[in-house]
Parts: C-alpha cells; structure tokens; sequence
C-alpha cells in the first residue's frame, strides 16, 4: 500500500492557474536577474497600481494604460530598483533588469525555516548560512568538517549534535535531520549521515536551523536541521579543477608515532556546470585516497554527481539530481592504549567496508503568475555496506512529497501545506540477519501572516503515522509483526523588527522522534563490548522553545549581525545507548525525562576592514545538559556521580576569520572545547588509557592557520595548517584527534 502511496505522490496529475490577460493600451514586457545574469524567480514587480511576479526565467508581463508609471522591483537579498517608464498605447516595452545585491547578512535568504524564501532576519528561529567560500578556503573533504565551525554545532564521530540535544549514539538514530535541497538524506536502517556522499565541489550554501522543526520536516528533526543546497549552473560556464595533499606531521608525544612514511591524504575534484538551451547541467567528480595516522586505517573512494534542470516553458522546473559513492574503508572503534599505542588497535576491533550508495532524485516545480508553487519531490536511495565484523546492511528506500505553497499577498499570508511517504527495507546481519521494512506518512500546514511589514507570526502542525514490520519470533521479535503509531506535532514563531536592523523573535516547537532500526534492532560487537537489541524501545518526544534578537551592525564597510538566543528543550522517553550489564551490553533504552537549556551567542560579519576584504564567524554556547529527575539508576552507567547528561561539553567556543588584500588571503580558526564531564562508565573500564587520558586532559583547544595566493583570474595555490599547536585531545573516548598537519592544494577556475 505505502509503495503505491509513494507513486501516487510522485507521479499524481494536479493543476495550476493560468493567467488569462486582458488586452490593455499598452505592454511591459522584462526579465528580471541578478549580477552573474542569472533569472530571479518571484521577484516582485510593482508598476504603479499594477503587478506581477517573475516566472522560473524571471520573466514577466504587465499590461497598464499609456503614459508615465513608476517601476519598482523587489527581491529577497538585493537592492530595490526604482526607475520611471513611459508605456506608448498599442507598443510594447521590453527590459532586462539587473538586481545588485544589499551586502546586508540580514537580508540574506534561506529556505529551510519555512520552505520559502525568507530574509535571516526575519526568521523565528536560530539560523546559521555557511558559504561555499569557506570551504574552499578551509579545504574541507566532506561537510561535517565545516559544520564543526559553526556556532552551537558539535560533531562526534561523524554525529552531528545542536546545542547539546545528542551525545553520541555510535551512529544509531540522529535528533539532527540531515537535508539535500530540502529532500531528507539519512541512511534508511541507522538515520546516520554518510558525509563522503555530498558533493563539497558543487555548494551553493548550507543552512543550519538550531531547535525543534519536527511539524515541517517530521521524526529526526526534533533537535534542528542542517540542509545542504547545490548549486545550478550560471550564466558563464564553468570547469574546476582541484587537487590536495595532505601530510601529517609526528604527534606531540613521539612515543605515538607508529609510522615510518608520512601518514597522507590526498584528494582532487572537477566540476562543470554550464546552460545549453533550456538545460542546465552540473557534474562533479570526487577522489579520495587516505592513509591515515591511525594504523591500519585507510579511505580510498569515488563520487560522481550529476544536477539537471529543463525548464519546457516560463511556468514549468524539471530536474534529475543523482549521486553514486564507491569505495571501501578499514577503521577501528578504539586505541590500543593511551600512550605508545593511542594510534593503534588490535584486530579484535578492526572494521572492512566494501560499500555502493546512489541516490535518484527527481523533481517538478511548477510556478503560476500569482507565485503559487506546486512541487513534486522524490528520492530513491540504495546502500550495501559489505563488512568482515558481521556488521553489513543493505537497504532501499523510496520518497516522495507534494508541496503546494499558497501566496495571498493582500493578506501578508503564505502558507504552505504538504504530503509526504517514505516506505524502507532494510536486510543486514546487523540487524539478526532478517529483514524489517518501515513506512512513514505524513501531511504538514504552515502560516506565515505578515503585520504592518513588522511583525511575522508563523504557525505550523504536522501529523505522522508510522509503521514497522518485522519478524514475530526472536531477538527482535515485534509483537504481531507490525507497529502501528500515530502523533501530531505543533509549532508557533514570532519575529518583530524592532528597528531598522533589530529583530527580536520567539519560538516554540514540539518535537517527535520514531525509533530507527538500528537503535531497536542492532546486535554486534566490538572487541570486548557488545550491542543487544531492544524491540520494546519506545519514541521519544519533547519540545524546543527559544528567545532570540538579532542586531545588526556596520562597522566602515563590515557589515554583519550579532545574534542572541536563550534556549530551553525538554525530551520525554529520551533515547540514548546505556551499558545495561555484562548480560546485555550496550543496548539503546528510553532513559527518562531530560530537560538541556543554554545561551548560544554568535557574531557573523562580512566586508571592507580597514582596507582589507575580511569575514568573520564567531560564536559561543553554553549548555546545561540534566535528568529532569535525577537517581541512582541515571548515575549507574555514567563516569558522573551527579546530574548531568552523557557527552556533552558545557562550554563551545570558535572563532573563524578570513582577510585578505590584493592576491593574498589568510584566515584562522580557534576552537575551544570544555571537557566531556560525563561518559559511559564502562569505556574507563574495559578501554585501556581511557581514565588516565581524561584525567589528564581537560577539555581541548585547537587552532588552525591558511594561506592562500592567486597567481591569476583562474589558478591559485594554498597552503593550511591545522591543529597547529599540535593539541592532544579525544573527540570521543578511545580515538585520539589527529597530530598537526599540513595541506597544500591548487585551484583552477576556467
């Protein structure tokens, strides 16, 4: 039933408006772009007592009567354009209009709040834009390595955590909903990220939401979300070409140097994008070849991407992204010991992967003249992960949504009101060797009312029913063989400008999480320690509220924001891996009520600094992580004999900042990390070195240099070094961080 769901939204008729214009004296005919030539979509376009929005050209049409009229034309980022024109009866008048952009962050636009476009400033909600910039600057291999610069963002061990909401699930289950163009992007079994899949050669942005957004975008959401947006192809053509090598230099203690070669990696890319007629193509292809500085380790894999976008007419968006990733891996989950063997293990927990993952992701979008937008969405996505440790997982699984965005300009109202199915199968040793297939359907409104151009109130409500299917008999018997489970969830924002460049805003959203495969299902080992199912896990709900203002500044030519958010999140049934006894292992329980609230401060600027083009990211966090019910049973299995969640850091700071002047750019990073007050008990037990490393080092602080030197338009060299003052810090228990490292990397632009 759910697969014919799924088809029925993917490929079901609907209709949209057409404008039927009435003969008038005269015609005003244009096109509206920005600076690089490329069309605006719903741009608004006022001429005197008339108007229109652009189409997916960024054309438009307006027929007035004869005489003068004033032009005026807005758009989300850029400057307004006024002009005065002079309509002739029986002609018509045609324009290309060029926008220019405000340089204002505040006016900058995101999507992922609302699924519109939105100013960041007028957003209900904590908001992060990274810009493709950065990474190329910072020579990122896969995303989570630029999420960890980001104000209130932690990663562990590939987990990405906002604000304290996770600690470390031993990639199980994730409360961060990971987006590509808006599409949900979390392996089927495990709701783990795969970071080597998204194409860093091809970014248009990143935006990173901090707080509950489960009534837009459903389970797994209930922390925040981070959407990754590629880019299309511009005006001009153009190829990249990119190539890196890394070395990594001897540890700070020598006595943990293994190696007698350098430990390297090394990585190139290529890109195209360009326009032929009324398609738009983009291709990226990815290599990567590490041997790394914890023995036995190495990554040696492939990625291709392609982006196509036809539009047929003015009214009509079709497009095809798709991505495949090969490659194999061998890692382990602890060290040896903390001292002479930090980088090393023994076989006991050695992992080979041998993996293929592609995903298919289709689209059609539709724009009527009004700017109401229907679009159809769907992904299918496959993953085989071959392993030697009895830990490989195959699985399938298809997308689909509907989304009708309604805009009722008279009214300051846009709503936005959708439908969504996603079915999976999952077989794997992993899971007791069997197969289990869950569906998930949901139906979603949100209200954005606009007041006096000042106050933005947004209300949304989502509703979701769950289904699991699986074996009747066994370790991970269901009951019946199929879960049924249904909820609703609710959300409201606020935003009030309160001058010209001060936001203030409030928010409030419930969150709902569904229990993944892996967390109910898992059965493994590593080394000593060992993983159980728990089919009787149950979901877990909370809610996310916050209060926030955003200032903007402008020093000279820097302009940027300072932003504010007191932040208060309470879990019910919260689910987290707990060490239940040497009969079970590890097993992922529902540890009670949790309630985590903090202060998340952040600085983002961008311009001219005393004569030097400069940008700066800057942010701090501060979290309180508790039971809201604390006993002895909370502290049995933790390292902390008092009231404090597992693997969170109390106090986050970083610092990011880039200038340069002429052909020379430099740029630097500091990243403070409190110490992990609290773990599981077991890892000082059964992980040699654990307890005498924490003992001994508290907390971390790394700082990372770059340089980077255009030798013309098109071809630049860079040289980066990171974790410069060789810290010695463990992200997680028993994995030591690498030693200082050095990077030097060529771009070329044609």
């Amino acid at each position: 039933m759910i697969r014919v769901l799924v088809l029925f939204i993917l490929l079901a008729p609907f209709h949209f408006d057409t404008v039927v214009l009435i003969a008038q004296e005269g015609w005003f005919k244009g096109i509206v772009v920005d600076d690089r030539g490329e069309p605006l979509v719903s741009a608004t376009v006022t001429l005197s007592d008339r108007g229109t929005l652009t189409n997916l050209d960024g054309s438009f049409i307006i027929g007035t009567y004869s005489g003068l009229h004033q032009l005026e034309i807005r758009y989300l980022g850029y400057r307004t354009y006024i002009d005065t024109i002079d309509i002739v009866a029986g002609d018509t008048l045609y324009l290309q209009i060029g926008m220019q952009p405000t340089h204002n962050l505040l006016r900058e636009v995101t999507v992922t709040s609302g699924k519109y476009e939105k100013p960041v400033g007028e957003t209900t909600v904590s908001i992060e834009i990274i810009k493709p910039q950065l990474l190329e600057q910072s020579n990122i291999t896969s995303v989570d390595e630029v999420l960890d610069k980001v104000p209130g963002v932690n990663i562990i061990d590939g987990q990405a955590n906002i604000r304290g909401g996770s600690g470390f699930s031993y990639g199980a289950g994730s409360r961060v909903l990971l987006l590509v163009d808006d599409i949900p992007a979390l392996q089927a079994d495990a709701g783990f990220p795969n970071w080597d899949d998204f194409p860093v050669e091809n970014l248009a942005q990143i935006e990173v939401v901090k707080g509950a957004s489960s009534a837009l975008y459903g389970s797994s959401a209930l922390n925040g979300i981070i959407n990754i947006r590629t880019a299309y192809a511009t005006a001009e053509p153009k190829t990249k070409f990119s190539s890196f090598y890394t070395a990594f230099l001897n540890p700070k203690d020598l006595s943990k140097k293994w190696w007698d070669s350098p430990r390297y990696n090394f990585g190139l890319s290529v890109s195209d994008s360009r326009k032929v007629g009324k398609l738009d193509l983009v291709h990226g292809v990815y290599f990567l070849d590490s041997d790394s500085y914890e023995e036995g380790n190495f990554r040696r894999y492939g990625r291709f991407n392609s982006k196509i976008r036809y539009r047929p007419s003015r009214n009509i968006e079709i497009g095809l992204f798709s991505n495949i990733n090969r490659g194999e891996s061998q890692s382990f989950f602890f060290w040896k010991n903390h001292e002479e063997g930090a980088y090393q293990s023994d076989s006991s927990n050695l992992s080979i992967s041998d993996r293929l993952r592609f995903t298919i992701d289709p689209y059609l979008k539709v724009i009527n003249e009004n700017g109401d937008r229907h679009e159809l969405k769907g992904r299918m996505f496959y993953v085989d992960n071959r392993n030697n440790a009895n830990r490989s997982n195959r699985s399938d699984l298809y997308y689909g949504e509907y989304q009708y965005l309604k805009r009722l300009p008279d009214l300051g109202i846009i709503s936005t009101i959708g439908v969504m199915a996603t079915h999976t199968e999952v077989n794997a040793p992993l899971y007791g060797d069997t197969t289990f297939a869950t569906s998930n359907v949901a139906s979603y409104l949100q209200v954005d009312k606009k007041f006096f151009d000042k106050f933005t109130l947004q209300v949304g409500v989502r509703y979701e029913r769950n289904v699991l299917t699986g074996p009747e008999a066994g370790r991970q018997a269901i009951p019946g063989g199929k879960l049924i489970e249904s909820k609703p969830v609710f959300r409201i924002g606020l935003n009030y400008q309160l001058y010209d460049y001060t936001y203030v805003r409030a928010s409030w959203g419930q969150g709902y999480r569904y229990p993944t495969i892996a967390e109910r299902f898992i059965s493994t080992q590593f080394g000593t320690l060992f993983v159980s199912p728990n089919p009787s896990l149950t979901s877990e709900t909370g809610w996310s509220g916050e209060l926030g203002i955003r200032q903007g500044f402008k020093i000279f030519d820097f302009r940027g924001f300072a932003d504010m958010a007191f932040y208060w999140s309470e879990y019910q049934d919260m689910m987290e891996f707990v060490f239940t006894g040497l009969i079970k292992g590890f097993q992922s329980q529902n540890i009670g009520d949790t309630r985590i609230r903090g202060i998340d401060l952040s600085v983002n600027g961008a311009g001219n600094f005393f004569g030097f083009e400069s940008s700066l990211t800057a942010g701090y966090t501060f979290i309180d992580p508790r039971f809201q019910q604390f006993t002895e049973r909370d502290s049995f299995a933790s390292s902390a004999n008092f009231n404090i969640l597992k693997y969170r850091s109390k106090h986050l700071l970083k610092v990011d900042f880039q200038t340069g002047y002429g052909r020379i750019d430099v740029g630097f990073s500091v990243q403070h990390t409190s110490n992990m007050v609290a773990i599981d008990k077991i890892f000082e037990i059964a992980i040699p070195g654990v307890m005498q490393f924490r003992e001994t080092h508290k907390g971390y602080t790394v700082t990372d240099f770059r340089l980077k030197y255009m030798l013309s338009q098109t071809l630049s060299l860079s040289a980066l070094l990171n974790n410069a003052l060789n810290s010695e810090y463990s992200v997680r228990p028993g994995m030591l961080a690498a030693p200082r490292n050095i990077t030097f990397k060529m771009n070329v632009d044609l």
